[in-house]
């Protein structure tokens, strides 16, 4: 497997998988491909963190992290995180998050933010924001909200997602 950045030609390959991966019945766009595509259109888009998993030249997974904020500050909002359904479970998900944190740290980047299961995303080293002094946009959110933080300044307040996160 080869996890690398998103290249343009790669688009309709990524949308089959986020398809793919958050279809709930047949015939329906899951509103995780509108998102996406929301998203490359918005000036949060940033194309160093959209990545790709490759395995014999078939794109298998991806994960994107777009420009967010904390208060006046930057951060990063993580999602969507998709895999292809045949793929799930042998290491893909997890390849793509350890690139992309390596990345967002190497990139100076202070915090990273992400909705999901505390569980399985605690192994990357997120914990509920709010213990970094990070609020969730929707406070029902509670733990599944989470952040990562890279530096002791990170950023403390209430997060807001790019902009198409607030047309869902």
């Amino acid at each position: 497997m080869i996890v690398r950045r998103e290249h343009p030609e790669d688009v309709p390959a990524v949308r089959a998988v986020v398809a793919a991966a958050f279809q709930e019945s047949a015939g329906r766009i899951p509103v995780e491909v509108v998102l996406l595509d929301r998203l490359r259109e918005d000036g949060g888009w940033i194309p160093r963190f959209s990545l790709v998993a490759e395995e014999d030249g078939a794109v298998v997974g991806h994960v994107v992290a777009t420009r967010g904020d904390v208060g006046d500050r930057p951060g990063l909002g993580i999602g969507p995180v998709a895999v292809r359904p045949d793929r799930q479970g042998r290491g893909v998900g997890t390849a793509l998050l350890h690139a992309l944190l390596g990345a967002a740290e190497a990139r100076d980047e202070e915090l990273v933010v992400l909705l999901g299961e505390p569980a399985y995303y605690a192994r990357f080293g997120f914990v509920p924001a709010a213990e970094h002094g990070v609020d969730a946009p929707d406070p029902a959110w509670g733990r599944y909200f989470q952040a990562r933080v890279f530096t002791p300044a990170a950023p403390r307040g209430a997060f807001r997602y790019a902009a198409p996160f607030g047309d869902l």
